[in-house]
């Protein structure tokens, strides 16, 4: 299958990251359309399962026959519990004093809808341990409002990177989309890439 041959590529998430990280594959999605789902956890829902059902929910609510749709969804888990995107400085004040110090898991999932209506599902868990953060700093990330809207209050690629004192796992699943998880579900549908 060569590229001119290759099925239409729909992206199910309005987020500039993972258009940016798809890019780094050199990928252009065909379509990107914002699939609107209830992301409300179940009672007692686990994170991994959690980010698993979001992602093929998501790919669900914007598949179009004969074409792969490709979506993910990231989870930050301090344990058992699944820190939300924050979408006020005081929840992302309360998730990164949670994080502070401490280490959490990452969790990516992404689901590939070929064309002939299959599923393919992937997850990506990473390990990210925060330096212990003074009130100063987390004052000066909280100004910044980068967390605004991001998985417990962070985001990686940006002024949240120099607080992290390890990462285990994968930095573009961090992001918001595991790129070797996603390359291999992309190729193992016939898309063609490098």
């Amino acid at each position: 299958m060569t590229a001119s041959t290759a099925p239409r590529l729909i992206l199910a998430s309005a987020s500039p990251r993972r258009l940016e990280l798809l890019a780094r594959l050199g990928i252009v999605p065909d379509a990107v359309v914002s699939a609107e789902i209830d992301e409300t956890p179940r009672k007692g829902e686990l994170p991994a399962p959690y980010a698993a059902r979001m992602a093929a929910e998501k790919a669900q609510a914007v598949t179009e026959g004969g074409s792969l749709v490709l979506a993910a969804d990231t989870v930050v888990a301090a344990g058992r519990r699944i820190l939300s995107k924050a979408e006020t400085g005081e929840e992302a004040r309360a998730a990164l004093t949670l994080l502070s110090g401490r280490r959490h898991r990452v969790l990516s999932a992404v689901t590939l809808i070929d064309v002939e209506g299959r599923a393919r599902h992937r997850l990506s868990v990473s390990i990210v341990i925060f330096k212990r953060l003074s009130p100063d700093e987390l004052d000066a990330y909280v100004a910044s409002g980068e967390w605004r809207g991001k998985a417990g209050g962070y985001a990686i690629q940006g002024r949240a990177e120099a607080l992290v004192r390890s990462l285990a796992g994968s930095h573009s699943g961090v992001m918001g989309l595991p790129l070797y998880e996603t390359r291999a579900l992309l190729r193992a549908a016939g898309y063609p890439i490098g």
